[in-house]
């Protein structure tokens, strides 16, 4: 906290560069639509602690799946693509993330039981479970899975081959 300021009007703060960030990519984004003549609503909000950046279609998602890619790809380099033009507007690391025609939100869901599934898995067999190598979107939504259940887990190996390994109690 800086002097002068109380918690109140740092989390104002906190809240108001969120959203800066949100607007900024959204012009980004929204430049980036017309010059691949795309169709697509954007969508902003702030989730714990970070702003959220959605495209979505009402004319189905088939054209914006071009902008997922295989396996999110498309969209992993395209959220850099948005935080690097954050970070040239605001001078300051952005932590945006990115969901195109809800991959990420179906992707979190997915993710979230194969973290419980695997935390049951652990505690029946009292024995650690490898998963196969993720993003680190994808190992975070495991890591707070697998907390929520009542166990731990780390990550281990380099990227792009890091994986998340589920430990027993």
């Amino acid at each position: 906290m800086t002097e002068g300021t109380t918690p109140a009007a740092e989390g104002v703060d906190t809240l108001s560069r969120l959203e800066q960030e949100g607007e900024i990519a959204a012009d980004y984004l929204e430049g980036l639509l017309d010059i691949a003549d795309l169709d697509g609503d954007i969508d902003m909000d702030v989730e714990a602690d970070r702003a959220a950046v959605s495209i979505i279609s009402d004319a189905g998602s088939r054209d914006l799946q071009k902008l997922v890619g295989r396996d999110g790809e498309v969209l992993e380099a395209l959220q850099e693509l948005t935080r690097l033009a954050v970070h040239r507007e605001t001078g300051d690391r952005s932590r945006l993330m990115l969901d195109i025609a809800g991959f990420r939100a179906k992707k979190r869901t997915e993710l979230s039981e194969l973290g419980a599934k695997t935390a049951d898995e652990v505690k029946s067999s009292g024995q650690p479970v490898k998963l196969q190598p993720m993003t680190p979107f994808e190992r975070k939504v495991v890591h707070d899975a697998v907390a929520a259940a009542g166990l731990r887990s780390e990550s281990e190996g380099e990227e792009p081959q890091r994986f998340v390994v589920v430990l027993p109690a």
